[in-house]
């Protein structure tokens, strides 16, 4: 059985997989995760292919199927339970085109934390008859006593971010799921900005509906996301917005009906896009050899040495001081977070920016020499911290 921790020597081993650390301190993978060498690689692959096979829609259809289960095995699903999507927004709107707002239960419950493309496509429900309201924030994190005080038996689902994308606060999903439950809604978990650093097991939360993509910790590319739906609710669920690979059949080719595939599967829609699932397999399979568990324990260590730095230069995280309370981004209060994080890059340290917060987010890549990078950035810019 694999150990909970890992060595420094043991993440150095995969450090040399990601050329860019030759050049910069890489520690952005909130917003882009680093290219390694077996994704660069699997781009190179599909180029062969093309040029050698032509098309081989047999082969590419099994590596869509090894994507499907490496998302199922990330979260704890059954691969039948996983829709493969070209984004976290088609996963979204793919389950919005599901649901019937014309009965008592029309409203949804997002939150003051959500990712624009979350709640944006909530309130484009509102032409179906939907009702959103929003949970407010208080103090950075998601305030649990108005989101109860607002799920009520008229709402059909509640909607929170794993892992908020402005400051890297975590959300207490197993109590969202029991008020929702105990209400009688579903729950929808956004887990972009946690997946790849965080151990999630959709069953033992029990979360309804879950979204994510490839791109940020997962290291692989955009035009990949996937959308979990519980067993049950494929079975009830039909999604108005589909697609031939949405069909029992994608080989039948039929034009005179729908006929849903009776998995996850009836909530993807058209081609998927060939060559990212190429990358995103290589990045998965990267990803949970290194472990989950594993990433997670070596990141809140270089975190611990980044938030004792910023409190000894007299900053303030825009995050919850307490590991267990934040993702791997920490973020920091800046009074210009864009020249803040200009400057940084100036000096080869590679961070990003939001809602006025410096975002610095190590991965397994990372190593105590990127963040003194960071520390030693921030000390020769402390005039705009807050």
């Amino acid at each position: 059985m694999r150990s909970s921790l890992v060595s420094k020597v043991d993440m150095d081993q995969y450090r040399k997989f990601f050329p860019i650390f030759e050049k910069k301190s890489y520690i952005n993978s909130c917003s882009y995760g680093a290219l390694s060498i077996q994704v660069e690689g699997a781009y190179h692959e599909y180029l062969r292919d093309r040029n050698t096979k032509g098309a081989d829609w047999n082969s590419w259809v099994d590596r869509h199927e090894r994507v499907r289960s490496l998302f199922a095995k990330l979260i704890g699903a059954h691969t039948d339970e996983i829709a493969v999507t070209t984004s976290a927004s088609a996963g979204l709107s793919s389950i919005a085109s599901s649901l019937d707002f014309g009965g008592i239960r029309n409203k949804i419950v997002t939150t003051d934390l959500a990712f624009p493309t979350e709640a944006q496509n909530w309130h484009a429900q509102k032409t179906r008859g939907a009702k959103v309201a929003h949970a407010r924030v208080q103090d950075g994190v998601l305030d649990m006593q108005h989101l109860a005080s607002l799920v009520d038996e008229t709402t059909l689902l509640v909607a929170v971010p794993l892992v908020c994308y402005r400051n890297g606060a975590l959300t207490d999903i197993q109590a969202v799921c029991e008020i929702a439950h105990k209400a009688g809604a579903f729950i929808l978990v956004d887990a972009y900005q946690g997946l790849g650093t965080l151990p999630l097991d959709v069953k033992e939360m029990g979360i309804d509906f879950l979204v994510g993509g490839a791109l940020k910790y997962l290291l692989s590319s955009g035009g990949v996301g996937f959308l979990y739906v519980r067993e049950d609710l494929n079975q009830i669920l039909v999604p108005t917005q589909t697609g031939w690979f949405a069909q029992t059949d994608i080989h039948a080719m039929k034009i005179h009906g729908n006929e849903p595939a009776p998995n996850a599967r009836r909530f993807e829609q058209g081609t998927p896009p060939v060559p990212n699932l190429y990358a995103t397999e290589a990045g998965l399979q990267l990803v949970l050899e290194v472990g989950v568990t594993e990433i997670q324990s070596h990141v809140r260590e270089l975190n611990a040495v980044l938030k004792a730095a910023v409190f000894e230069m007299g900053g303030t995280l825009a995050s919850p001081v307490n590991s267990d309370a934040h993702s791997a981004m920490v973020a920091i209060k800046t009074k210009n977070e864009y020249e803040m994080v200009s400057r940084l890059a100036a000096r080869n340290v590679i961070t990003s920016c939001r809602d006025g917060n410096l975002r610095v987010s190590a991965h397994f890549y990372n190593n105590r020499a990127d963040i003194a990078a960071v520390i030693e950035g921030l000390n020769a810019n402390r005039e705009l911290l807050s």
